[in-house]
């Protein structure tokens, strides 16, 4: 169950697709360490981009607990965890939590669909 309300999620959804689809974003196909670096530096060349400050704005809005979750829903719909291992991934998420979330977050190019996935797995519609 989420704790998270599901509408913030569809906003977050909507946002990284519109940034996605944008022409000139481009991600590196593989980074050379498990540093999020790569991520602030891509996203850098964003940072005026509405959808971009927005997404960021929500994030930062929410409690670090929250953008766990949003962190840990991303990752299940990925097929990081199934849904008996949602503690699991919470936990992991926690682990790993940096103030960097929303860049981490939006330096995935499938963000949209794996968070879309991730609110089906819970039982609601992602879209």
């Amino acid at each position: 169950m989420l704790d998270i309300n599901p509408e913030i999620i569809r906003r977050l959804i909507q946002l990284a697709q519109e940034f996605h689809a944008k022409e000139g974003v481009v991600f590196p196909d593989d980074t050379p360490d498990s540093s999020d670096d790569w991520a602030m530096q891509v996203l850098a060349d964003h940072s005026g981009d509405q959808s971009v400050r927005e997404f960021q704005s929500i994030i930062s809005d929410l409690d670090p607990d929250q953008q766990q979750e949003v962190v840990a829903l991303m990752w299940l719909g990925r097929n990081d965890f199934d849904l008996e291992e949602w503690k699991q991934a919470l936990t992991e998420a926690e682990e790993n939590w940096s103030g960097n979330t929303a860049e981490y977050l939006l330096a995935h190019p499938m963000l949209a669909d794996h968070l879309s996935e991730g609110l089906y797995i819970h039982g609601y519609d992602g879209d």
